[in-house]
């Protein structure tokens, strides 16, 4: 999967998910405040992720993903 599939599918499945236009999402954009997102729906990212990509974030890695660039990056490692 290419860096641009990555993006795409992130950002469609993310808006999707947590009924957010797509175009509030950029790479630098912060994903809890784009995503209006709380301790629990940090859990259904993480959630969606895992199936989305086949990928297990654990807690330490997601500490450090705070921008959608982070998590495309996280993704592009991480994917089989």
């Amino acid at each position: 999967m290419t860096r641009e599939e990555i993006i795409q599918k992130v950002n469609s499945t993310l808006a999707e998910e947590f009924e957010v236009d797509e175009s509030k999402i950029s790479p630098e954009g912060a994903i809890k405040d784009v995503l209006s997102l709380d301790s629990l729906s940090l859990v259904d990212l993480v959630a969606v992720v895992n199936y989305t990509f086949k990928i297990k974030i654990p807690t330490e890695d997601l500490r450090k993903i705070e921008t959608f660039n982070d998590i495309y990056d996280y993704i592009e490692q991480h994917a089989k």
